[in-house]
Protein backbone atom coordinates (compact mmCIF):
# COMPACT_ATOMS: atom_id res chain seq x y z
CA UNK A 1 0.00 0.00 0.00
CA UNK A 2 1.34 3.29 -1.02
CA UNK A 3 2.24 5.81 1.53
CA UNK A 4 0.23 9.28 2.14
CA UNK A 5 1.61 12.32 0.98
CA UNK A 6 0.64 15.90 0.79
CA UNK A 7 1.50 18.34 -1.96
CA UNK A 8 1.77 21.99 -1.00
CA UNK A 9 1.61 24.53 -4.47
CA UNK A 10 0.89 27.97 -6.08
CA UNK A 11 -0.34 28.80 -9.31
CA UNK A 12 -1.78 32.18 -11.27
CA UNK A 13 1.74 33.68 -10.46
CA UNK A 14 1.54 33.04 -6.52
CA UNK A 15 -2.29 34.96 -6.44
CA UNK A 16 -3.73 30.73 -5.82
CA UNK A 17 -2.68 28.47 -3.43
CA UNK A 18 -3.44 24.56 -3.54
CA UNK A 19 -2.77 22.00 -1.23
CA UNK A 20 -3.67 18.17 -1.77
CA UNK A 21 -3.62 14.95 -0.06
CA UNK A 22 -4.04 11.23 -0.01
CA UNK A 23 -4.42 9.94 3.54
CA UNK A 24 -6.12 6.64 3.22
CA UNK A 25 -3.71 4.67 5.53
CA UNK A 26 -3.64 7.55 8.17
CA UNK A 27 -7.46 7.52 8.32
CA UNK A 28 -7.97 3.58 7.96
CA UNK A 29 -5.24 3.78 11.34
CA UNK A 30 -7.04 5.87 13.22
CA UNK A 31 -10.88 4.27 12.68
CA UNK A 32 -8.99 0.99 13.75
CA UNK A 33 -7.60 2.23 16.53
CA UNK A 34 -11.01 3.79 17.45
CA UNK A 35 -13.22 1.39 16.17
CA UNK A 36 -15.49 4.01 15.07
CA UNK A 37 -18.87 2.87 13.36
CA UNK A 38 -18.76 4.01 9.26
CA UNK A 39 -20.60 7.33 9.91
CA UNK A 40 -18.24 8.66 12.73
CA UNK A 41 -15.26 7.07 10.76
CA UNK A 42 -16.02 9.39 7.74
CA UNK A 43 -16.25 12.27 9.79
CA UNK A 44 -13.17 11.77 11.78
CA UNK A 45 -11.45 11.12 8.73
CA UNK A 46 -12.54 14.50 6.92
CA UNK A 47 -11.57 16.05 10.11
CA UNK A 48 -7.95 14.69 10.05
CA UNK A 49 -7.90 14.97 6.19
CA UNK A 50 -8.91 18.80 7.06
CA UNK A 51 -6.23 19.41 9.78
CA UNK A 52 -3.39 18.76 7.71
CA UNK A 53 -4.15 20.32 4.73
CA UNK A 54 -4.29 23.48 7.20
CA UNK A 55 -1.31 22.51 8.75
CA UNK A 56 0.42 23.50 5.61
CA UNK A 57 0.24 27.38 6.86
CA UNK A 58 2.13 26.18 10.34
CA UNK A 59 5.87 27.33 10.91
CA UNK A 60 8.56 24.30 12.25
CA UNK A 61 7.33 24.79 15.94
CA UNK A 62 3.62 25.40 15.60
CA UNK A 63 0.40 22.94 16.30
CA UNK A 64 -3.14 23.28 14.97
CA UNK A 65 -6.35 21.91 17.02
CA UNK A 66 -9.64 21.56 15.42
CA UNK A 67 -12.60 21.55 17.05
CA UNK A 68 -16.11 20.70 16.17
CA UNK A 69 -18.05 21.00 18.97
CA UNK A 70 -21.66 19.56 17.80
CA UNK A 71 -24.86 19.83 18.75
CA UNK A 72 -25.85 16.39 16.73
CA UNK A 73 -24.92 12.71 18.44
CA UNK A 74 -20.96 12.86 17.74
CA UNK A 75 -21.07 15.54 19.85
CA UNK A 76 -17.01 16.51 19.39
CA UNK A 77 -14.54 16.11 17.21
CA UNK A 78 -10.64 17.15 17.64
CA UNK A 79 -7.90 17.05 15.84
CA UNK A 80 -4.18 17.86 16.11
CA UNK A 81 -1.72 18.66 13.40
CA UNK A 82 1.82 19.83 13.34
CA UNK A 83 4.04 21.17 11.09
CA UNK A 84 5.48 17.99 9.88
CA UNK A 85 2.66 15.90 8.80
CA UNK A 86 1.54 14.36 11.79
CA UNK A 87 -1.82 14.21 12.98
CA UNK A 88 -4.12 12.51 15.42
CA UNK A 89 -7.84 12.66 16.50
CA UNK A 90 -10.89 11.34 17.94
CA UNK A 91 -14.82 11.50 18.38
CA UNK A 92 -16.79 11.62 21.84
CA UNK A 93 -19.26 9.15 20.21
CA UNK A 94 -17.41 6.99 18.14
CA UNK A 95 -20.12 4.11 17.79
CA UNK A 96 -22.95 6.67 16.55
CA UNK A 97 -24.13 5.74 13.17
CA UNK A 98 -27.17 6.93 10.77
CA UNK A 99 -28.47 5.83 7.99
CA UNK A 100 -26.94 7.09 4.68
CA UNK A 101 -28.66 10.49 3.03
CA UNK A 102 -30.58 11.24 0.50
CA UNK A 103 -27.91 11.08 -2.20
CA UNK A 104 -26.24 7.63 -0.54
CA UNK A 105 -23.78 8.72 1.60
CA UNK A 106 -23.11 8.66 4.68
CA UNK A 107 -24.96 11.25 6.92
CA UNK A 108 -22.00 12.71 8.32
CA UNK A 109 -24.02 16.44 9.00
CA UNK A 110 -26.98 14.42 10.94
CA UNK A 111 -24.14 12.91 13.32
CA UNK A 112 -22.39 16.57 13.32
CA UNK A 113 -25.49 18.45 12.92
CA UNK A 114 -24.78 22.64 13.78
CA UNK A 115 -22.36 24.21 16.84
CA UNK A 116 -19.05 26.04 16.90
CA UNK A 117 -15.83 25.16 14.72
CA UNK A 118 -13.21 25.90 17.08
CA UNK A 119 -9.53 26.63 15.26
CA UNK A 120 -6.36 26.80 17.49
CA UNK A 121 -2.88 27.51 16.51
CA UNK A 122 0.07 27.76 19.29
CA UNK A 123 3.63 27.12 19.47
CA UNK A 124 6.98 27.34 20.65
CA UNK A 125 9.70 25.41 22.45
CA UNK A 126 7.47 24.67 26.08
CA UNK A 127 10.45 22.79 27.34
CA UNK A 128 12.54 26.11 26.98
CA UNK A 129 10.01 27.80 28.17
CA UNK A 130 9.85 30.22 25.05
CA UNK A 131 6.45 29.64 23.27
CA UNK A 132 3.60 32.76 21.90
CA UNK A 133 0.42 33.49 22.95
CA UNK A 134 -1.90 31.22 20.86
CA UNK A 135 -4.57 32.31 17.93
CA UNK A 136 -7.80 31.08 18.53
CA UNK A 137 -10.60 31.85 15.68
CA UNK A 138 -14.29 30.46 15.97
CA UNK A 139 -17.15 30.46 13.59
CA UNK A 140 -20.50 28.30 13.37
CA UNK A 141 -21.42 25.08 12.02
CA UNK A 142 -22.78 25.87 8.72
CA UNK A 143 -23.73 22.13 7.44
CA UNK A 144 -21.77 19.79 9.64
CA UNK A 145 -20.22 17.97 6.06
CA UNK A 146 -16.85 19.11 7.53
CA UNK A 147 -15.58 20.88 4.02
CA UNK A 148 -18.10 23.36 3.72
CA UNK A 149 -17.33 23.90 7.68
CA UNK A 150 -13.49 24.02 6.85
CA UNK A 151 -14.00 26.36 4.06
CA UNK A 152 -16.52 28.74 5.62
CA UNK A 153 -14.24 29.42 8.59
CA UNK A 154 -11.56 30.20 6.04
CA UNK A 155 -13.61 32.81 3.87
CA UNK A 156 -14.70 34.58 7.05
CA UNK A 157 -11.68 34.28 10.16
CA UNK A 158 -9.50 34.25 7.34
CA UNK A 159 -10.84 36.20 4.88
CA UNK A 160 -9.97 34.15 1.78
CA UNK A 161 -12.46 32.97 -0.04
CA UNK A 162 -11.61 28.71 -0.25
CA UNK A 163 -12.53 25.92 -1.61
CA UNK A 164 -12.56 22.61 0.00
CA UNK A 165 -12.76 18.67 -0.80
CA UNK A 166 -12.58 16.15 1.39
CA UNK A 167 -13.60 12.51 1.29
CA UNK A 168 -13.72 8.77 3.27
CA UNK A 169 -14.88 5.57 1.09
CA UNK A 170 -15.65 3.03 3.06
CA UNK A 171 -15.74 -0.91 1.60
CA UNK A 172 -17.27 -3.77 3.59
CA UNK A 173 -14.79 -6.65 4.62
CA UNK A 174 -16.07 -9.94 6.15
CA UNK A 175 -17.89 -10.63 8.97
CA UNK A 176 -18.98 -7.40 9.45
CA UNK A 177 -16.22 -5.06 9.36
CA UNK A 178 -15.01 -2.39 7.23
CA UNK A 179 -12.03 -0.65 5.50
CA UNK A 180 -10.85 2.90 4.39
CA UNK A 181 -10.66 2.02 0.48
CA UNK A 182 -9.86 5.53 -0.36
CA UNK A 183 -9.49 8.74 1.70
CA UNK A 184 -7.80 12.55 1.06
CA UNK A 185 -9.14 15.91 -0.23
CA UNK A 186 -8.11 19.55 -1.55
CA UNK A 187 -8.23 23.27 -0.99
CA UNK A 188 -7.81 25.61 -2.96
CA UNK A 189 -7.45 29.54 -2.33
CA UNK A 190 -7.58 32.67 -4.06
CA UNK A 191 -5.26 34.91 -1.93
CA UNK A 192 -5.96 39.18 -2.18
CA UNK A 193 -4.85 40.83 -4.99
CA UNK A 194 -6.18 37.57 -7.91
CA UNK A 195 -8.18 39.09 -10.69
CA UNK A 196 -11.87 37.59 -10.67
CA UNK A 197 -11.52 35.62 -14.14
CA UNK A 198 -9.39 33.50 -12.19
CA UNK A 199 -11.76 32.94 -9.28
CA UNK A 200 -14.12 32.26 -11.99
CA UNK A 201 -12.27 30.00 -13.79
CA UNK A 202 -11.54 27.88 -10.95
CA UNK A 203 -14.85 27.85 -9.78
CA UNK A 204 -16.53 26.27 -12.91
CA UNK A 205 -13.63 23.92 -13.09
CA UNK A 206 -13.77 22.49 -9.33
CA UNK A 207 -17.47 22.57 -9.67
CA UNK A 208 -17.09 19.75 -12.66
CA UNK A 209 -14.72 17.53 -10.62
CA UNK A 210 -15.93 13.93 -9.66
CA UNK A 211 -15.98 12.96 -5.97
CA UNK A 212 -12.09 13.20 -4.23
CA UNK A 213 -11.99 9.46 -3.18
CA UNK A 214 -13.20 8.95 -6.85
CA UNK A 215 -10.32 10.53 -7.79
CA UNK A 216 -7.72 8.52 -5.41
CA UNK A 217 -9.83 5.18 -6.60
CA UNK A 218 -8.66 5.88 -10.28
CA UNK A 219 -5.05 6.80 -9.23
CA UNK A 220 -4.60 9.77 -8.63
CA UNK A 221 -2.12 11.32 -6.09
CA UNK A 222 -2.20 14.90 -4.76
CA UNK A 223 -0.16 16.07 -7.76
CA UNK A 224 -2.72 14.95 -10.11
CA UNK A 225 -5.59 16.02 -7.98
CA UNK A 226 -3.91 19.54 -8.00
CA UNK A 227 -3.76 19.47 -11.81
CA UNK A 228 -7.59 18.27 -11.84
CA UNK A 229 -8.85 21.66 -9.93
CA UNK A 230 -6.71 23.94 -11.28
CA UNK A 231 -7.18 22.61 -14.59
CA UNK A 232 -4.95 24.45 -17.30
CA UNK A 233 -3.22 26.37 -14.75
CA UNK A 234 0.44 26.09 -14.72
CA UNK A 235 1.56 25.35 -10.85
CA UNK A 236 4.42 25.29 -9.12
CA UNK A 237 5.29 22.87 -5.89
CA UNK A 238 6.24 24.28 -2.98
CA UNK A 239 6.78 21.49 -0.73
CA UNK A 240 6.12 17.01 -0.83
CA UNK A 241 5.75 16.04 2.62
CA UNK A 242 4.65 11.97 3.76
CA UNK A 243 1.73 12.45 6.51
CA UNK A 244 0.95 9.79 9.36
CA UNK A 245 -0.60 9.22 12.27
CA UNK A 246 1.15 9.79 15.00
CA UNK A 247 0.44 10.71 18.93
CA UNK A 248 2.73 12.44 20.99
CA UNK A 249 1.68 10.04 24.43
CA UNK A 250 4.11 7.78 26.05
CA UNK A 251 4.24 5.69 29.24
CA UNK A 252 6.45 8.26 31.06
CA UNK A 253 3.50 11.30 30.26
CA UNK A 254 0.74 8.98 31.61
CA UNK A 255 2.83 8.38 34.94
CA UNK A 256 3.05 12.43 34.79
CA UNK A 257 -0.12 12.52 34.33
CA UNK A 258 -1.12 9.40 37.02
CA UNK A 259 1.25 11.73 39.73
CA UNK A 260 -0.69 14.35 40.09
CA UNK A 261 -4.06 13.22 40.72
CA UNK A 262 -4.92 13.27 44.36
CA UNK A 263 -2.79 11.28 47.32
CA UNK A 264 -6.32 9.74 47.75
CA UNK A 265 -7.50 8.51 45.23
CA UNK A 266 -4.27 6.94 43.92
CA UNK A 267 -4.49 5.42 47.47
CA UNK A 268 -7.91 3.70 46.59
CA UNK A 269 -6.49 2.88 43.05
CA UNK A 270 -3.87 0.92 44.92
CA UNK A 271 -5.51 -0.49 47.37
CA UNK A 272 -8.76 -1.58 44.93
CA UNK A 273 -7.35 -1.73 41.88
CA UNK A 274 -3.52 -2.94 41.99
CA UNK A 275 -2.62 -0.60 39.92
CA UNK A 276 -3.97 2.12 37.32
CA UNK A 277 -4.91 2.28 33.25
CA UNK A 278 -4.27 5.56 31.47
CA UNK A 279 -6.15 5.56 27.86
CA UNK A 280 -4.52 8.07 25.16
CA UNK A 281 -8.00 9.73 23.91
CA UNK A 282 -5.79 10.80 20.74
CA UNK A 283 -5.24 7.29 19.93
CA UNK A 284 -6.60 4.93 22.32
CA UNK A 285 -3.89 3.21 23.60
CA UNK A 286 -3.80 2.27 26.93
CA UNK A 287 -0.78 2.38 29.57
CA UNK A 288 -1.32 -0.13 32.65
CA UNK A 289 0.38 1.50 35.76
CA UNK A 290 1.68 -1.09 38.19
CA UNK A 291 1.04 -0.84 41.31
CA UNK A 292 4.20 -0.55 42.04
CA UNK A 293 5.02 2.90 40.41
CA UNK A 294 1.71 3.61 42.20
CA UNK A 295 3.18 2.80 45.51
CA UNK A 296 6.40 5.08 44.29
CA UNK A 297 4.43 7.80 43.29
CA UNK A 298 2.38 7.82 46.93
CA UNK A 299 5.64 7.52 48.67
CA UNK A 300 7.03 10.36 46.85
CA UNK A 301 3.87 12.46 47.80
CA UNK A 302 4.41 11.61 51.52
CA UNK A 303 7.84 12.46 51.45
CA UNK A 304 7.00 15.64 50.05
CA UNK A 305 4.03 16.52 52.57
CA UNK A 306 6.88 15.94 55.31
CA UNK A 307 9.18 18.13 54.10
CA UNK A 308 6.48 20.75 53.85
CA UNK A 309 5.45 20.24 57.48
CA UNK A 310 8.82 20.47 58.66
CA UNK A 311 9.53 23.78 56.95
Amino acid sequence: MNSDLMIHAMAYGGMVRCVAAVTTNLVNEAVQRHNTSPTASAALGRALTAGLLLSTMLKDVERLTLIFDCTGPIKRITVDADAHGRVRGYVQNPSIDLPLNGNSKFDVGGIVGGGMLYVIREGGFYEMGVYKDAYRGSVPIVSGEIAEDIAYYLTQSEQIPSAVSLGVRLVPTKPAGFVVESAGGFLVQILPGADNDIAASLEETIRALPAITTLIRQGSGPRQIIRDALGQAQFTILEERPVRFACSCSYERAVKIISAIDPNELQSMLMEDGGAEMVCHYCNTAYQIPKETLAEILARENRAMVEIRQE
